[in-house]
């Protein structure tokens, strides 16, 4: 346990952007999971609308820093690979 009183500070807010953090990646892995289930549903329609919003959960976990840009291209490429697949 830190003594000094910045030290106090920063063991604060780096669990607070551990929880920041924790939550968005569980956002975002929610909405990857819910478009893999709209696939495996086959209804085109509903896996359109979860593919939009999983990427842009994807986009938006780049700018939040918890993907890599090129892990998020990766990504967005596989499910629009998937989708097309579907339709």
């Amino acid at each position: 346990m830190p003594n000094i009183k910045s030290s106090k500070k920063d063991v604060l807010s780096s669990k607070i952007a551990y929880e920041k953090n924790k939550a968005n990646k569980s956002a975002l892995k929610t909405d990857l999971k819910k478009f893999d289930a709209a696939l495996a549903s086959g209804d085109a329609s509903v896996a359109q609308a979860a593919y939009k919003q999983a990427v842009k959960s994807v986009d938006q976990a780049v700018v939040k820093g918890l993907l890599h840009k090129n892990n998020a291209a990766r990504k967005k490429s596989s499910m629009t690979l998937k989708l097309n697949k579907l339709a």
